[in-house]
C-alpha cells in the first residue's frame, strides 16, 4: 500500500533531521496541522511495523525518530561501532547520575557529592548535550544550576526523569546528607 503524501513528507523530514523530532517541530517544518502529522506518524508506524525494513520508527519522550532495527545491530556495529561508540567514562556516568537524581544542582554540589572536582566532566556532558544550565541558584555568586536534557532521556530510553531506577537506601542517604551539608554551608 502506498503512503499518503503527508506520511511521505513526514518520513522525509524524519530522515533528513537525523535526530528525534517533536510533533510540533514537524508541524512547523511542514506546515501540516497537528492531527495530520499525528495521522501520518501512525501511518508510518504501521508501515514500518508491518513490513520488513532496515529502520524502525520509534517514539520516545514525545519525539519521533528512525533507528536501525535491533536485529541489524551486530552487522552495523562492525561498520559503524567505532565511529559512533562514544561511551561515557565511569566518572562521567557517575556525574550524570548525580545530576539526574539531584537536579537542579550546582557544580559545587556535584563536587561535594563526588569528592572530586568535576569541571571537565560537566563540560563534556554539556558538549554531548546530556545536561544543560536550567537556571541560577539564588545565593551569592548565582552559580549555574544543571539539569538533564531531552537527549539524556532519549539516550537512556526514559519517558521522564521519574522513570529513573529508585536509589538504594545508602545512595539516597548520601545524597540527602550532601544536600543538607551544602545548605548549611550557604547559611
Amino acid at each position: 500500500m502506498a503512503l499518503s503524501n503527508p506520511a511521505r513528507l513526514v518520513e522525509a523530514v524524519l530522515f533528513l533531521e537525523n535526530e528525534p523530532v517533536t510533533v510540533q517541530k514537524i508541524c512547523n517544518m511542514t506546515e501540516l496541522e497537528e492531527q495530520v502529522v499525528r495521522d501520518a506518524l501512525e501511518e508510518l508506524s504501521e508501515e514500518y511495523y508491518s513490513a520488513v525494513h532496515g529502520l524502525a520508527l520509534i517514539e520516545n519522550s514525545e519525539t519521533w525518530s528512525f533507528v536501525p532495527c535491533t536485529d541489524l545491530y551486530d552487522g552495523l556495529r562492525r561498520c559503524y561501532g567505532k565511529k559512533v561508540d562514544r561511551r561515557l567514562t565511569r566518572s562521567a556516568i557517575e556525574t550524570l547520575s548525580i545530576i539526574a537524581y539531584s537536579q537542579p544542582i550546582t557544580r559545587s554540589e556535584i563536587t561535594k557529592i563526588r569528592g572530586v572536582v568535576s569541571d571537565s566532566i560537566i563540560r563534556l556532558l554539556r558538549e554531548r548535550e546530556y545536561i544543560k544550565v536550567v537556571g541560577r541558584k539564588d545565593v551569592p555568586g548565582h552559580p549555574c544550576l544543571y539539569g538533564t536534557t531531552r537527549k539524556f532521556l532519549y539516550t537512556f530510553k526514559l519517558e521522564s526523569i521519574s522513570d529513573l531506577p529508585k536509589l538504594s537506601e545508602v545512595d539516597r542517604q548520601r545524597f540527602e546528607k550532601e544536600a543538607i551539608t551544602e545548605e548549611e554551608d550557604e547559611d
